[in-house]
C-alpha cells in the first residue's frame, strides 16, 4: 500500500469545509456561499491542505446538488486555488440516487464514492450496490478519480468486490477514506482503524481517516501512527475543544499539520497530491 512516487513523509491533508448536516443558522461561520467557500479553501491551502471535499448550498444555505452551481463551484475553486477539487456524490441523505450520479457532470478532479449503505444518526445514507457500481463505472468513463468512503468494515469488503468486478479506477491509484464515529457506522477508535487498514485490498495505494466530532483527535493520531493521511474540516467537527467553537476551517488544517509534524510528516504539495491520487495535472 506504499506509493513510492510521493515521499513517505508527505502528508495529504484534505479539508471538508461545509458538509450537508450543519445549518447556517446554527453555525454562522460555516462557509455556505461560493465566496465563503473559495475564501475558506484559499486559507486552508495556505495552511497546508492539498485537497478540498466539497458540498454546496443553495441561496437559502440548504444542501444542493444543482448542476449549474456545482460547475460554477469547480471553476471558482480551480481559478482561486491549486487544490485537488473533490465533489461529494453523497449530497445529503435525502438526495435521490439519479441526482447524485449527475454530480460528475461538473467534471471535478475527484469524487467521493461511498461503498455501502449505512445508518446515519436517525437517517439512512443509501448506497445500494447497483448505484455504487454505476457511479464507479461513470467515474472511469469521465476520468474522475474516486475516493472510496468506508463507513464500516463491510464497505472494505465491498471495495474488494468492486475492484474484482470493474478493475482499477481512472489514474490507476486506489485511495480510501475511513469515515469514523458516525452514529451507525464504525466507531472512531484506534482498534477499529487498525482492523479496517488490515482488511484493505492490496490494490489500495493510499488511505486517509476522518474522525467525526469527539473522535477527530483519536482517529487523527491513530491514522498518523499507521502511516495514513488526514481529512479534517467543519463538515466533521465544529469544536476545537470542549466549549471552544471552530471559527475557520484553516484552524483544523493547522492542527492537522501540527499533528503531522509531531509524526515527522510535512504537508503534501498539491502537485504531490495529484501524483498520489492519479488525478489529471492542474490546467
Amino acid at each position: 500500500m506504499n506509493d513510492t512516487a510521493v515521499p513517505p513523509e508527505a502528508l495529504l491533508v484534505t479539508v471538508a469545509p461545509t458538509g450537508a448536516e450543519t445549518t447556517k443558522a446554527d453555525c454562522p461561520q460555516l462557509p455556505t456561499t461560493l465566496d465563503e467557500l473559495v475564501t475558506a479553501a484559499q486559507e486552508c491551502e495556505a495552511a497546508g491542505a492539498a485537497m478540498v471535499h466539497v458540498h454546496i448550498r443553495d441561496d437559502e444555505h440548504r444542501p444542493s446538488l444543482d448542476g449549474r452551481r456545482l460547475a460554477e463551484t469547480v471553476a471558482a475553486l480551480r481559478e482561486g486555488t491549486d487544490l485537488v477539487v473533490q465533489l461529494s456524490t453523497g449530497g445529503s441523505v435525502h438526495d435521490p440516487l439519479e441526482q447524485r450520479l449527475k454530480v460528475l457532470d461538473a467534471a471535478p478532479d475527484s469524487c467521493s464514492l461511498t461503498m455501502g449503505t449505512t445508518n446515519f444518526g436517525d437517517d439512512v445514507f443509501s448506497n445500494p450496490w447497483p448505484f455504487v457500481a454505476e457511479l464507479y463505472q461513470l467515474s472511469q468513463e469521465r476520468e474522475v478519480v474516486p475516493e472510496f468512503e468506508l463507513f464500516d468494515l463491510g464497505h472494505v469488503a465491498a471495495l474488494r468486490r468492486l475492484l474484482d468486478r470493474h478493475g482499477l479506477p481512472y489514474g490507476g491509484r486506489v485511495h480510501c477514506d475511513f469515515v469514523m464515529g458516525v452514529p451507525g457506522g464504525m466507531p472512531g477508535t484506534t482498534d477499529a482503524l487498525v482492523a479496517g487498514v488490515a482488511a484493505l485490498p492490496p490494490e489500495v495505494t493510499s488511505w486517509s481517516a476522518t474522525g467525526i466530532g469527539r473522535t477527530t483527535l483519536p482517529v487523527g493520531l491513530a491514522a498518523l501512527s499507521k502511516g495514513g493521511h488526514l481529512r479534517v474540516g467543519m463538515e466533521d467537527v465544529l469544536t476545537l475543544s470542549r466549549g471552544v467553537p471552530v471559527e475557520r476551517n484553516a484552524q483544523l488544517v493547522e492542527r492537522a499539520v501540527a499533528m503531522g509534524e509531531l509524526a515527522q510528516r510535512r504537508p503534501m504539495t498539491t502537485a504531490e497530491a495529484r501524483t498520489l491520487l492519479g488525478v489529471r495535472p492542474a490546467a
